[in-house]
């Protein structure tokens, strides 16, 4: 990543043209974490798109002591979270103007074919922030530290809210009758 942190200080200095270098390195672990926290491809690429125009627009506030890659998967955090907070508010708005059957959201389709049943309905009842915790440590496989900097959390605090969302998925699996495997999972830990 000495590359990346290179580039972002020429880019930084006025040479906007090596910003493409940066788009090259995070292009694709960014897609990887917007797929998997918002569900739905369009919406992945929209926002990955729009998460580092919003990093360049905001590179004069980046400071190297805090790493480029946690700053910008930082931006990516409070941006999904803020996509699904709307989409949230849209169906509900919708559903006061609708009452037929609610049908499954890509995220749900997603998440159910990747995870099997007991695991897909436990990490649809996750909040959005579990989610992206979940995400970040066990898909993305990011340190404790990292993603206390994404969060804006101490490591010691997203570690302890790790071992909290273990629990919890053990126990909604458990609710869900794949007890075998919530206990098998509950012993893997890094």
């Amino acid at each position: 990543m000495e590359f990346v942190e290179k580039c972002v200080l020429e880019v930084k200095a006025g040479e906007i043209n090596k910003y493409v270098h940066i788009v090259e390195a995070f292009q694709a672990p960014m897609y990887r974490y917007c797929i998997r926290m918002l569900g739905n491809r369009q919406e992945a690429e929209d926002a990955v798109q729009d998460i580092l125009v919003k990093a360049f627009e905001k590179l004069h506030m980046y400071k190297p002591s805090v790493g480029f890659s946690p700053w910008l998967y930082r931006i990516a955090h409070h941006h999904c979270l803020n996509l699904l907070r709307k989409r949230g508010v849209q169906r509900k708005f919708q559903s006061w103007f609708r009452q037929d059957a609610i049908t499954e959201s890509a995220e749900q389709t997603i998440t159910g074919r990747l995870f099997g049943e007991p695991l897909s309905s436990a990490i649809t009842a996750l909040s959005a922030e579990e989610r992206s915790l979940l995400i970040l440590r066990v898909l993305e496989e990011k340190s404790f530290a990292e993603i206390g900097e994404i969060s804006g959390k101490s490591a010691e605090a997203v570690k302890k809210k790790f071992g909290r969302l273990k629990l919890k998925l053990q126990k909604l699996m458990e609710q869900k009758g794949d007890v075998g495997y919530a206990k098998s999972q509950s012993h893997t830990s890094r």
